[in-house]
């Protein structure tokens, strides 16, 4: 029998890279070339799955892997609840990344399609699951035909122990929420559902479901080959492992980078070339994330727990670089107003809460009217812990955020009006470019 983990050490002496490993050229690795790379899949043959799906979870657990969609919940528990789940689980592999701001998961998808796919393969051994799936946004059709021919190349070589299924969903903020997903896989609208149940208790078909990012999955495949020592080779004691993060805004040399976790927050903004102005804050988490004001975030180690110490969060791995040329207020009344369009409009603190926060925030910031800052900071109490999903919570918190690290400029604004002569071109993307609204 075939052990479904592997210790065999990677050829390379370094730590990175790991996940983006192999060629730079921009296009996909094929399932022969990434062979060559990392190795077969470490599937069992014959008798003895359970035990192999035991032992890999086993690993996992070791390893530390905690989940990089955002939660950054224990992989392993996850896989273990699911696998303890009655009736046949399933697994959905998230690569819909609704968050504008990030861009890791299109990469690995472009990059190294079967990486996740084997990371899917493992996650199906682990849980006992007869069905998968790979769900990203329908509207990208050029990367839903590479993964299509990925799929049509792992079945060519009968190495798959069930067929993944490519599946495409809305292209809305909430959609790639993981009820929202399960939602849709069950023929329903792609919006976020009510708690409990959870998916892992009862998502797709009514069965426990696994509902993983992307990049998990392909740390997934890597620990299966490597083993949880090697995987905590990097990163540090309480926080194994790296991470892809997606830096933006005013660096040299905006991109996707892999990174060790406790590395500093400014470590990786040198590393993406380093600041190209002089620095007022960072956006951390996206669009449902935290300002810092950049002395805080400058040496700030990148773990789920010293980020949220911090007052913010680690998330998925963003993070924007604001310049003094720009203003905070604008830039988070745009992301506000167009959070307020990609509510799933099922009850009224996303319906009438979220376009009142945003009207608030855009007066603050465009028109510098007095006194909008103490109401918008009570309409953001008043839509927190209210909704039917934590969309409104994310708004909040970032609208939050953004009064108190831009607290001197909120005084500047009640007192002397709008700000002029600030950057004309937008810091934090907006899909449809709504720069100018």
């Amino acid at each position: 029998m075939t052990v479904a983990v592997m210790t065999r050490p990677l050829a390379r002496q370094s730590r990175l890279p790991r996940l983006l490993a192999g060629p730079g050229s921009g296009r996909p690795i094929g399932l022969l070339d990434h062979e060559r790379l990392h190795g077969q899949l470490p599937l069992p043959a014959g008798r003895g799955q359970r035990e192999s799906a035991d032992r890999l979870i086993d690993v996992i657990e070791r390893s530390g892997l905690t989940g990089r969609g955002g939660a950054g919940f224990p992989t392993g528990r996850k896989l273990r609840s699911v696998a303890a789940g009655r009736g046949r689980a399933v697994v959905i592999a998230n690569g819909s990344e609704g968050e504008p701001a990030s861009a890791k998961d299109r990469l690995l998808l472009s990059r190294s399609p079967h990486l996740v796919l084997d990371g899917i393969s493992l996650a199906v051994l682990a849980t006992g699951a007869n069905r998968a799936f790979l769900v990203m946004h329908g509207r990208d059709r050029r990367l839903a035909a590479r993964l299509e021919a990925a799929v049509e190349a792992r079945v060519a070589a009968g190495i798959d122990p069930v067929p993944i299924e490519i599946a495409g969903i809305p292209d809305r903020y909430v959609s790639s929420e993981q009820s929202a997903i399960v939602q849709f896989l069950n023929g329903g609208p792609a919006v976020p559902t009510f708690s409990p149940p959870r998916t892992h208790e009862r998502g797709f078909a009514g069965r426990p479901t696994l509902v993983n990012n992307v990049e998990t999955l392909a740390h997934i495949a890597l620990i299966a080959r490597h083993g949880d020592r090697w995987f905590r080779s990097a990163g540090v004691p309480e926080a194994a492992g790296t991470m892809l993060v997606t830096v933006d805004g005013a660096v040299a040399r905006p991109g996707v980078y892999e990174i060790e976790l406790g590395t500093p927050l400014g470590a990786v903004l040198m590393t993406a070339g380093g600041p190209t102005e002089r620095l007022q804050a960072v956006l951390t988490c996206g669009y449902f994330g935290t300002w810092l004001p950049v002395e805080i975030a400058w040496q700030l180690p990148l773990t789920h727990r010293d980020v949220k110490a911090a007052g913010g969060a680690l998330g998925a791995g963003i993070i924007v670089a604001l310049p003094d040329s720009s203003c905070g207020l604008a830039e988070t009344a745009r992301v506000a107003r167009y959070l307020a369009g990609e509510t799933a409009g099922q009850c009224g603190p996303c319906v009438f809460g979220l376009p009142a926060l945003a009207d608030g925030l855009a007066d603050l910031a465009y028109q510098g009217q007095a006194r909008v800052a103490s109401q918008v900071s009570a309409l953001a109490g008043l839509v927190e812990r209210r909704g039917a999903c934590k969309h409104p919570d994310g708004v909040a918190q970032l609208v939050r955020s953004a009064l108190t690290a831009f607290r001197a400029d909120v005084e500047w604004h009640q007192q002397y009006g709008p700000c002029y002569g600030v950057r004309r071109s937008p810091i934090l993307p907006i899909p449809g470019d709504m720069a100018d609204w």
